[in-house]
């Protein structure tokens, strides 16, 4: 009976299956084998490994559950998460690009890589990464600044954040991003770390910067409240997990940017 299960369960695919946001795992937060399906999409070539989109109405199987997967993020491994994220950026991809950005056409489903081509005229719709700008800032050896994004309603306070313009260097975006939401000019701006952020499908690229002139000017729609905290008078800041949690304690404590 055992050998028979283990050559069934062989035959069976390493599945992450979402809902919106949240991803189908068990109560070990492991996902789970089911069968593979036509719609199905496959994840890394040569592996038993898919990706799904579950209807809503759809029931799930006994001993699973579903976990936001920002919930993961402090829970998983960094290739873990970068996987989950992967899996759920190509799903909202394929979910968007239906019909053909050319001519309105219903697209299909490219038979070895990463397209959706339209039958009519053959353009070719691949996935697209939104490069985001993410720059934790300092001012002399024992503040940083932190911002209270304006649609958050908790307490948290983040790092300056945006996307990264048409024809704009990376430097140039963190130079305008800081200038438009709080005011001040940076200097020795230094690349750090990336992460990828599928909320809905963006690429966070994280900097540092020292503060270099200016007041605190809010632009306020964007950011409630923004200040230059003491390194040992923080207040609460993005979970464990995030890039901008690892950010901050690089500045602080010299850590390591990768988690293991």
């Amino acid at each position: 009976m055992s050998d028979q299960r283990s050559e069934q369960d062989s035959k069976l695919s390493l599945a992450y299956i979402f809902k919106h946001h949240e991803l189908l795992v068990d109560q070990h937060l492991q996902l789970p084998r089911v069968e593979k399906l036509d719609s199905d999409l496959n994840f890394i070539a040569g592996d038993q490994i898919i990706a799904r989109d579950l209807h809503i109405e759809e029931a799930i199987p006994e001993g699973l559950q579903w976990i936001p997967i920002r919930q993961l993020i402090s829970q998983w491994s960094q290739v873990e998460f970068e996987q989950a994220s992967r899996a759920m950026q190509l799903l909202e991809w394929r979910r968007n690009h239906k019909f053909c950005s050319h001519c309105g056409s219903e697209t299909e489903v490219h038979s070895s890589e990463y397209a959706m081509v339209c039958p009519a005229c053959r353009y070719h719709q691949y996935p697209r990464v939104q490069p985001c700008v993410i720059t934790v800032i300092t001012r002399g050896d024992d503040e940083i600044l932190l911002a209270k994004n304006a649609k958050n309603k908790s307490n948290m306070y983040g790092l300056i954040a945006g996307f990264v313009e048409v024809g704009e260097t990376l430097e140039a975006a963190v130079q305008r991003e800081t200038l438009e939401e709080v005011g001040i000019k940076l200097k020795n701006i230094q690349y750090l770390s990336s992460q990828p952020w599928p909320f809905p499908s963006n690429l966070m690229i994280a900097f540092k910067a020292e503060y270099d002139s200016g007041d605190l000017v809010l632009q306020e729609e964007e950011i409630s409240d923004a200040q230059f905290f003491k390194f040992d008078q923080l207040p609460e800041i993005p979970f464990a997990g995030s890039i901008a949690y690892a950010m901050i304690q690089h500045v602080i404590h010299q850590t390591p940017m990768h988690k293991k």
